[in-house]
């Protein structure tokens, strides 16, 4: 589970490193980039509640 988490607190700082220095200058295009981004993040979240879930039901 720690892999997971490094992988999520690595997502999350290159999602604000994004934010913070190369966000592009067509407002459009870097919202959808910064939606997809937020996506993939809360998707990854899921992930990791479904592992979380798995491993609690096959302790079981």
């Amino acid at each position: 589970m720690k892999k997971q988490l490094y992988i999520y607190m690595g997502m999350v700082l290159a999602f604000i490193i994004y934010n913070q220095f190369f966000q592009l200058p067509d407002e459009r295009l870097n919202a959808l980039i910064n939606i997809l981004f937020a996506s993939f993040l809360f998707l990854y979240i899921g992930y990791m509640a479904f592992l979380v879930l798995k491993r609690l039901k096959r302790n079981r």
